[in-house]
Protein backbone atom coordinates (compact mmCIF):
# COMPACT_ATOMS: atom_id res chain seq x y z
CA UNK A 1 0.00 0.00 0.00
CA UNK A 2 1.34 3.42 -0.91
CA UNK A 3 0.98 6.08 1.73
CA UNK A 4 -0.79 9.36 0.88
CA UNK A 5 2.51 11.26 1.19
CA UNK A 6 4.02 9.02 -1.50
CA UNK A 7 1.13 9.79 -3.82
CA UNK A 8 1.29 13.52 -3.04
CA UNK A 9 5.00 13.76 -3.95
CA UNK A 10 4.05 12.65 -7.46
CA UNK A 11 0.92 14.78 -7.79
CA UNK A 12 0.28 17.58 -5.28
CA UNK A 13 3.86 18.82 -4.78
CA UNK A 14 4.51 19.16 -8.54
CA UNK A 15 1.16 20.97 -8.90
CA UNK A 16 2.20 23.39 -6.14
CA UNK A 17 5.55 24.01 -7.83
CA UNK A 18 3.83 24.55 -11.17
CA UNK A 19 1.50 27.15 -9.64
CA UNK A 20 4.39 28.89 -7.89
CA UNK A 21 6.42 28.92 -11.10
CA UNK A 22 3.50 30.35 -13.06
CA UNK A 23 2.87 33.04 -10.44
CA UNK A 24 6.55 34.03 -10.34
CA UNK A 25 6.82 34.12 -14.13
CA UNK A 26 3.59 35.94 -14.91
CA UNK A 27 2.84 38.17 -11.93
CA UNK A 28 6.39 38.92 -10.85
CA UNK A 29 8.00 38.88 -14.31
CA UNK A 30 10.89 36.64 -13.36
CA UNK A 31 12.81 34.49 -15.83
CA UNK A 32 12.73 30.70 -15.73
CA UNK A 33 16.32 30.56 -14.47
CA UNK A 34 15.49 32.95 -11.60
CA UNK A 35 12.41 30.93 -10.66
CA UNK A 36 14.45 27.73 -10.70
CA UNK A 37 16.96 29.21 -8.27
CA UNK A 38 14.21 30.44 -5.94
CA UNK A 39 12.45 27.05 -5.92
CA UNK A 40 15.70 25.08 -5.71
CA UNK A 41 15.01 23.09 -8.89
CA UNK A 42 16.35 23.11 -12.45
CA UNK A 43 15.40 25.49 -15.24
CA UNK A 44 14.36 22.40 -17.22
CA UNK A 45 11.84 21.54 -14.49
CA UNK A 46 10.42 25.07 -14.69
CA UNK A 47 10.06 24.68 -18.45
CA UNK A 48 8.21 21.39 -17.96
CA UNK A 49 5.87 23.03 -15.44
CA UNK A 50 5.09 25.90 -17.82
CA UNK A 51 4.41 23.49 -20.70
CA UNK A 52 2.22 21.28 -18.46
CA UNK A 53 4.50 18.28 -18.92
CA UNK A 54 4.95 18.16 -15.16
CA UNK A 55 2.59 19.22 -12.38
CA UNK A 56 -0.61 18.62 -14.33
CA UNK A 57 -1.68 15.32 -12.75
CA UNK A 58 -4.06 17.08 -10.40
CA UNK A 59 -5.61 20.56 -10.52
CA UNK A 60 -5.39 22.51 -7.28
CA UNK A 61 -5.27 26.09 -8.59
CA UNK A 62 -9.02 26.56 -8.54
CA UNK A 63 -9.23 26.23 -4.75
CA UNK A 64 -9.38 29.79 -3.42
CA UNK A 65 -7.53 29.07 -0.17
CA UNK A 66 -4.70 27.34 -2.03
CA UNK A 67 -4.53 30.11 -4.63
CA UNK A 68 -4.20 32.78 -1.91
CA UNK A 69 -1.34 30.89 -0.26
CA UNK A 70 0.40 30.37 -3.62
CA UNK A 71 0.22 34.13 -4.27
CA UNK A 72 1.58 34.97 -0.80
CA UNK A 73 4.41 32.45 -1.14
CA UNK A 74 5.33 33.72 -4.61
CA UNK A 75 5.42 37.31 -3.34
CA UNK A 76 7.72 36.29 -0.48
CA UNK A 77 9.98 34.42 -2.92
CA UNK A 78 10.10 37.28 -5.43
CA UNK A 79 10.98 39.79 -2.72
CA UNK A 80 13.65 37.54 -1.20
CA UNK A 81 11.83 37.50 2.15
CA UNK A 82 11.64 33.74 2.66
CA UNK A 83 14.20 31.19 3.72
CA UNK A 84 14.42 27.72 2.15
CA UNK A 85 13.18 26.13 5.39
CA UNK A 86 10.07 28.34 5.40
CA UNK A 87 9.45 27.59 1.71
CA UNK A 88 9.56 23.86 2.47
CA UNK A 89 7.15 24.36 5.37
CA UNK A 90 4.75 26.37 3.19
CA UNK A 91 4.79 23.67 0.49
CA UNK A 92 4.06 21.02 3.15
CA UNK A 93 1.16 23.10 4.47
CA UNK A 94 -0.24 23.59 0.97
CA UNK A 95 0.00 19.86 0.34
CA UNK A 96 -1.84 19.07 3.59
CA UNK A 97 -4.50 21.65 2.70
CA UNK A 98 -5.05 20.06 -0.72
CA UNK A 99 -5.24 16.62 0.86
CA UNK A 100 -7.74 17.77 3.52
CA UNK A 101 -9.95 19.14 0.74
CA UNK A 102 -10.10 15.66 -0.81
CA UNK A 103 -8.34 16.73 -4.00
CA UNK A 104 -6.03 13.71 -4.00
CA UNK A 105 -8.54 10.99 -3.04
CA UNK A 106 -9.13 9.69 -6.57
CA UNK A 107 -5.40 9.42 -7.26
CA UNK A 108 -4.75 7.77 -3.93
CA UNK A 109 -7.44 5.14 -4.53
CA UNK A 110 -5.79 4.15 -7.80
CA UNK A 111 -2.37 3.91 -6.16
CA UNK A 112 -3.42 1.63 -3.30
CA UNK A 113 -4.70 -1.88 -2.94
CA UNK A 114 -8.18 -2.42 -4.34
CA UNK A 115 -9.20 -4.18 -1.12
CA UNK A 116 -8.88 -0.97 0.90
CA UNK A 117 -12.14 0.94 1.08
CA UNK A 118 -11.39 4.65 1.26
CA UNK A 119 -14.23 7.03 1.86
CA UNK A 120 -14.40 10.37 0.08
CA UNK A 121 -12.60 12.37 1.28
CA UNK A 122 -10.14 9.83 2.66
CA UNK A 123 -9.92 9.71 6.43
CA UNK A 124 -6.12 9.35 6.18
CA UNK A 125 -5.84 12.87 4.79
CA UNK A 126 -8.64 14.49 6.75
CA UNK A 127 -7.99 12.95 10.17
CA UNK A 128 -6.52 15.56 12.54
CA UNK A 129 -3.28 14.66 14.28
CA UNK A 130 -3.74 13.64 17.91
Amino acid sequence: MRQPCEVSTKSIVPAIRALLADELLTTHGLRQREVAVLLGITQTAISKYTHHVRGATVSIGTEREIRVQIEKTATLLASGNIEKKMLALRICRLCRLARRKGIMCKLCRHATEASINYSTPCELCTEPLK
